[in-house]
């Protein structure tokens, strides 16, 4: 096989198959590189001062809205007009970049699909590659796939419009080094994708769309703004035609919604209440605080106070601002075998999705194709035949800096809630190792940032003076030492043959992430060293 050769200072340190090689382009790599020596060290700049402003809430200070971006959330101003195929998103799919899964997603009725190349996905050189060949394979409706049994799965004549979520700006690829530097895994899954895609699109009356992740201030979306610019002048594209939702899915983005639009404007899709990473968000920026601490995840819903602003002020602010508002994730999967069991899965979702709804999401997502029809049922009911709901604005809803921060319940923290978080952390690590990024688990679909919860609330109750169990019992070191074995040993016996070395790891990170001195931004970071 004839390796590609890559003009200086660029170099690919994964393996490059022949189907690779169609990606992984020298053209490909040179547009990469040049977005990479553009614009590295402004996202460099943005994760120092993400470790500064961390520091000041170590220190006491709370987030509130900012002074001198006044004139901006008080301005008269518009997010410009949305294409004809982002119109309608009254439902929403998410799935990993599997092809398969593509496939299956894209025939759901779903409006939307969003591949992922972040939180649902394990970012392995492999899934990361042969994602890039499937998300250009979906583009061009030639997607397909044939499993060991025969099973040949091939997309329907209507299709969910696609959009792709690149990783976040913490994330890097470490395959692939542009002058010594290893790259961003944003740039990089953006890059590839808008490069392989976007003139097929333009001429198809489309463009290439983007979810974008973790964001926690305006200037990284002027960042994301000005690659956008770059990009498309670079290729020959009109300003304006790539879109993107940014996810709001940490605390301290919630006081810049309306910068973030504005950042974005010419290429803003709304935004999306991310909540799973939000509530990840709140233990890991507050952890250090004293007064802070959230009962057991499962308590942790939408209804309450803290989640329950955030939901109606992101609502408020899109569309004052002429822009969709998304409704996030239910977690709950069909449950097969039980009938019982799966009608109250269903009737969850059903009351979440129609309470967005009802409050004027103009869609929401779903993990799962056999959940479209629930949520469908629950936005055709408030929409009918109109596309979506951004003439309600809500000017009842007045959520004040405090009501962002009153986290509450505080209590119970329960014995059964610590196991569960031990139970799911270890157990989605060790499918993440092994090259799964979305795992059902105890009948709920999981990913990374429902295991950054289960580690970051242990992480957080063994500090705190509040972290004590509903029986009295203090979260310490060794309660947790003593609750992971016996969950450890549980899932062996659980698992029997499949308990592989992966779920040893597993278990060996998830205690490490746990008791570290110092947390763990992102357990995604040292979880990367285990993956080729």
């Amino acid at each position: 096989m004839t390796h590609p050769t890559y003009s200086a200072g660029i170099e690919i340190l994964g393996a490059i198959t022949p189907e690779f090689a169609e990606i992984l382009t020298p053209e490909a790599l040179d547009f990469v590189a040049k977005i990479h020596r553009q614009f590295e060290p402004r996202r460099r700049e943005l994760m120092a001062a993400r470790v500064e402003r961390q520091k000041r809430l170590d220190a006491g200070e709370l987030p509130d809205f900012l002074p001198e971006t006044r004139a901006i959330r008080e301005g008269d101003w518009k997010i410009a007009p949305l294409p004809k195929d982002l119109l309608d998103r009254r439902v929403e799919i998410t799935g990993p970049v599997e092809r398969k899964m593509m496939i299956n997603a894209l025939n759901s009725g779903a409006k939307i699909f969003m591949t992922d190349f972040e939180d649902a996905n394990c970012p392995s050189w492999e899934n990361q590659i042969q994602g890039q060949i499937n998300v250009r394979d979906a583009y061009r409706r030639t997607i397909s796939y044939t499993s060991p049994q025969g099973k040949e799965y091939k997309l329907n004549d209507t299709i969910a419009t696609l959009l792709v979520r690149p990783r976040g700006w913490h994330l890097m690829e470490k395959h692939v080094k542009i002058d010594g530097e290893i790259v961003s895994g944003a740039m990089f899954d953006f890059a590839l994708s808008f490069f392989h895609n976007i003139h097929h699109l333009v001429d198809k009356g489309s463009a290439t769309y983007y979810y974008l992740p973790k964001m926690e201030s305006h200037l990284e979306a002027r960042l994301w703004n000005d690659i956008f610019c770059f990009a498309q002048d670079e290729l020959g594209v009109a300003r304006g035609t790539i879109k993107g939702t940014v996810l709001i899915e940490t605390i301290v983005a919630t006081f810049e919604m309306d910068e973030i639009l504005y950042e974005l404007r010419e290429h803003s899709a709304g935004l999306n209440a991310g909540r799973w990473d939000y509530i990840f968000s709140c233990i890991k920026k507050f952890k250090n605080n004293k007064d802070f601490c959230l009962a057991d995840r499962s308590q942790i819903n939408m209804t309450v106070p803290f989640m329950r602003s955030y939901a109606l002020l992101l609502i408020k602010t899109c569309h004052k601002r002429g822009a969709p508002a998304m409704g996030g994730m239910s977690a709950l999967i069909p449950i097969k075998n039980d009938p019982e069991a799966n009608e109250k899965a269903l009737a969850g979702v059903r009351a979440d999705k129609d309470r967005d709804a009802a409050d004027g999401y103009d869609g929401g997502w779903v993990a799962h194709p056999g959940l479209v029809p629930v949520a469908m049922a629950a936005w055709d009911a408030v929409l009918g035949d109109k596309p979506n709901q951004i003439d309600k604005q809500r000017d009842d809803v007045n959520v004040a800096a405090a009501d962002l921060l009153n986290f509450k319940p505080e209590t119970p923290i329960t014995e059964a809630g610590l196991r569960m978080n031990i139970n799911v952390g270890i157990q989605y690590l060790g499918a993440w190792i092994s090259g799964s990024g979305a795992v059902p688990i105890h009948n709920l679909m999981e990913d990374a940032a429902t295991a950054e919860i289960s580690r970051a609330q242990i992480w957080q109750w063994m500090r705190s003076p509040k972290g004590v169990l509903e029986d009295g019992r203090k979260v310490t070191r060794e309660l947790y030492l003593e609750l992971q074995a016996d969950e450890v040993a549980k899932l062996k016996a659980e698992y029997g043959a499949k308990w592989t070395q992966q779920y040893e790891d597993a278990a060996r990170m998830f205690s490490e992430l746990t008791l570290a001195d110092e947390f763990v931004e992102f357990l995604t970071l040292p979880g990367y060293d285990y993956l080729q």
